[in-house]
């Protein structure tokens, strides 16, 4: 009897294990299931073109935006950004006159879709670092070392535009556009920026004396004007008709004649 319930027990044991087994298995077969159903579709968003890589390969150039298909654990699909991006860089240069500029560039490019593929096939995904930093820093030594330290601040917008023409030029073979290249901020060493300020507090100065030299020139000149109006306003007769208003009515102790008043003119 007790054998025969330990038999039952055993076996009823050794069927609870297999069953625990096989839900494990089907549980393992069914997310290898899920999991090769969501590799087998990727999603292309606006802005980017995606190119489909087998074993390392491109092979195929012509996928839309949206839900795209691939085979799982095959085949890859890479998308390449082909909105307009920024890239900021600090980077120093050296002027005609050897001074020292410290630079701060912003650069707005963006990847023609139809150069993805053999931007990606030359040089990836990390084309800014591979690519495009060290073209911009090359073309911004290059740019400033024509200009003075002094051009490149009273130029400034023509300096950034030679800068975007060199740099469009070492990189428009990748499929790259240069739409903006802008220097955001310059700054140079201290004694020169000492130099610059000094320089600046002396215009004032000169300039503020030449204000005040012109403004007390045109002071005079209204004086003198004013001055030239009045004598020729201050006739004879006028001048003895304001004595006569002005004349109490009483004469003088000391006696001139009978011709008094033609000391006047007063006919």
């Amino acid at each position: 009897m007790l054998k025969r319930e330990f038999k039952m027990k055993n076996g009823r044991y050794h069927m609870n294990k297999q069953n625990i087994k096989k839900l494990v298995i089907y549980g393992v077969i069914g997310l290898f299931l899920i999991i090769t159903i969501f590799s087998s579709f990727q999603t292309i968003k606006s802005g980017e073109v995606g190119l489909k890589v087998r074993f390392g390969k491109i092979v195929n150039t012509q996928l839309n935006e949206g839900l795209n298909l691939k085979i799982p654990y095959i085949e890859d699909i890479v998308t390449v950004n082909i909105k307009v991006q920024k890239l900021e860089i600090d980077t120093e240069s050296s002027s005609k006159d050897l001074q020292t500029i410290q630079t701060t560039l912003a650069v707005n490019y963006r990847i023609n879709s139809d150069k993805a593929t053999y931007l990606y096939r030359t040089v990836g995904n990390n084309y800014e670092a591979t690519i495009l930093e060290p073209a911009i820093k090359e073309s911004i030594k290059a740019t400033i070392a024509k200009y003075t330290a002094a051009e490149v601040i009273t130029e400034r917008a023509e300096v950034s535009n030679n800068c975007l023409d060199d740099l469009q030029k070492k990189v428009e073979k990748y499929g790259i556009t240069i739409d903006n290249f802008n220097i955001t901020n310059l700054s140079f060493s201290e004694e020169y920026s000492k130099a610059i300020e000094d320089k600046q507090v002396a215009e004032q100065k000169l300039e503020k004396a030449k204000l005040d030299a012109e403004s007390k020139l045109v002071e005079a000149e209204a004086t003198k004007k004013a001055n030239d109006l009045l004598k020729q306003s201050l006739t004879d007769n006028l001048i003895a008709k304001e004595f006569i208003n002005k004349w109490d009515g009483k004469l003088p102790t000391s006696y001139a004649g009978k011709d008094i008043l033609s000391i006047f003119n007063v006919k």
